[in-house]
């Protein structure tokens, strides 16, 4: 599995890390990631580890805004150069809080 998650100590903020490459087969783990629970008052997705993403990883994250809801902070961390210039080029750097 390429998806692992971690919950904060005071339960309010869910860290999804990837590793590998984050594309279409990575759909139903990373939907199982934060789906069905909403106590968490922020999300992380950690992709120190992610080598390569394509367009159904935007579109993943896309979905995930919309189902922990617009207002929910989603924090995208540790990207590497090649990767982060995907998400600006995409614009993802509105959407999303980048560190």
């Amino acid at each position: 599995m390429n998806i692992s998650t971690t919950v904060s100590q005071d339960n309010t903020e869910l860290t999804i890390s990837i590793l590998g490459t984050f594309d279409f087969s990575c759909v139903q783990d990373f939907r199982a990631s934060y789906s069905g629970d909403d106590r968490y008052k922020k999300y992380t997705v950690d992709m120190t580890e992610v080598d390569h993403i394509d367009s159904s990883a935007l579109g993943m994250l896309l979905n995930m805004k919309k189902t922990v809801g617009e207002f929910t902070a989603i924090r995208i961390v540790n990207c590497k150069p090649s990767i982060k210039k995907i998400f600006e080029i995409s614009r993802f750097d509105k959407k999303f809080d980048f560190s």
